[in-house]
This record gives C-alpha cells, structure tokens and sequence, in this order.
C-alpha cells in the first residue's frame, strides 16, 4: 500500500508492523480521531482569527498577522517531521500538530477574508464537498487506488513539492515563480490543477485507513492516519483559498 502523503507513504506502513500489538486499528477509532483533530483546529483557527483584529472585528477593519505567526508554521513543519519518522509520537503530538496548524490558518484565512469576503465560507464548503464527494466515489467504487492511478498522483504531488520548494528559495532572493502566483488564466489553471492534486490524495488516504484497518494495524495507527489525513485537508484548504483568490481577483 502506497500514498503519496508523506505522512502515510508506503515505507512508513510497512514499519506499523514491526511488533504484534494486542489492539487493532480501526475505520471507526480513526474517524473519530480525525473529527478530534479538526475539531482543535477548527478552535484554533478562532482564537487565532480574533488574534488578527485586536481591536475588534469588524467590516472594514485590516487584520494583520499575529507576531507568532512564522514561528508557528516553523514549529508545525518541524512537528509534522517528527510524526512522520516517528509514528508512535502521534497519539501525543498530532494534537499539538493541530493546534499550530488552527493557529496558522485562522491568521491566513482573517488575511483572505479581509481581501476577499466571503471566500473563507466558500473555501470551507469547497473543501467539505469534495471530501464528501470523493469519499462516496471511493466507498461505491467509482474511483479506485490502483497502481497507476497511485503513481500517478504520487508523481504530480513530488512535482508540486518540489515547485513550491523552489518557489520559497526563490522567494528569498526576491524572485517567484512565473505563473504561480498570477490570477491570468494560466494561474488560474496551475492553482486548479494543484487543487485537483491535493483532493486525489484523499483517495490514497481513504485507502490507507481502509487497508490499515484490514491488515491489523496497531491502534496507535488510528492517530497517525488521522494525522495524515489532517494534512491532506489542510493543503486542500488553502489551495481552495488560493483558487478562489485568483478567481475573483481576475
């Protein structure tokens, strides 16, 4: 079993197995550690959203960034590393992992709202709808995790990876990316392909948990998955923010 989340790749699986454990994975423990893990960032985000008005919200009023803001996407990269090479840090950090991720996503989402009104509920709805559409494919069968179609979405997600690492090199020296962050139609396009990308890797989730659950996984597991299907969303998120943006400013 093969994902291209990092957070669920295949290597990584095959580790899970090392030592017998007496409680097993389930679809059903891992789903309601997956509503756990959204559930605290959904109150993050909150917390963070009233932290980028700190005169109040208001129509009119220009949110600003909190200072903590860098530290907390740095701090959540590096927890994320951690989970990842360590699995059965999970059940303690993926809490911590989504509190840092609230954080940073209610600064972002109060900065696009600012911009754009009403493009946090549109992302949000966008988000949710394609999980839910994607899931029913995934449970009726219409959209199957075979060997090509995992190559293939694990290929064009290395690919991405690897631009937006190049783009925040860059970045660095004052030089972007062409295209990437234009809203002209070729933008438009990269952002949308980007998108469909980021919600096809729900499908290598759904079959992670599935099969997880199937061979025998230890119950830890359940965190992990929840985990990494926590990363999955959160990249879907924003590139919702990012597709939407570049829509209405166009």
């Amino acid at each position: 079993m093969r994902s291209s989340n990092p957070a669920l790749s295949d290597k990584t699986f095959s580790k899970l197995f090392a030592q017998p454990q007496e409680q097993k994975m389930t679809i059903q423990g891992t789903v309601n550690k997956s509503f756990m893990l959204i559930a605290i960032v959904v109150v993050a985000a909150m917390f963070s959203w009233m932290q980028a008005y700190p005169s109040g919200w208001s129509a009119d009023a220009v949110p600003t960034a909190p200072g903590w803001y860098i530290p907390v996407i740095i701090a959540s990269l590096i927890l994320s590393f951690v989970i990842i090479f360590k699995p059965k840090t999970a059940p303690l950090l993926a809490p911590v992992y989504a509190i840092l991720q609230g954080l940073m996503l209610g600064a972002v989402s109060a900065l696009f709202e600012a911009r754009f009104p009403g493009i946090v509920l549109q992302a949000v709805l966008c988000t949710l709808g394609t999980f839910v559409g994607l899931l029913l494919a995934y449970k009726s069968g219409l959209i199957k995790a075979t060997q090509n179609f995992i190559l293939g979405v694990s290929a064009a997600t290395m690919g991405i990876c690897l631009v937006y690492l190049l783009d925040f090199g860059l970045g660095l020296a004052g030089i972007r990316v062409p295209y990437l962050h234009e809203n002209g139609m070729v933008g438009i396009g990269i952002s949308l392909f980007i998108t469909v990308i980021a919600a096809l890797n729900l499908v290598l989730d759904f079959d992670f948990i599935e099969k997880g659950a199937e061979q025998g996984a230890p119950q830890y597991v359940e965190w992990y998955a929840a985990f990494g299907l926590l990363v999955t969303l959160i990249w879907l998120y924003l590139e919702m923010l990012r597709l939407l943006g570049k829509a209405r400013s166009k």
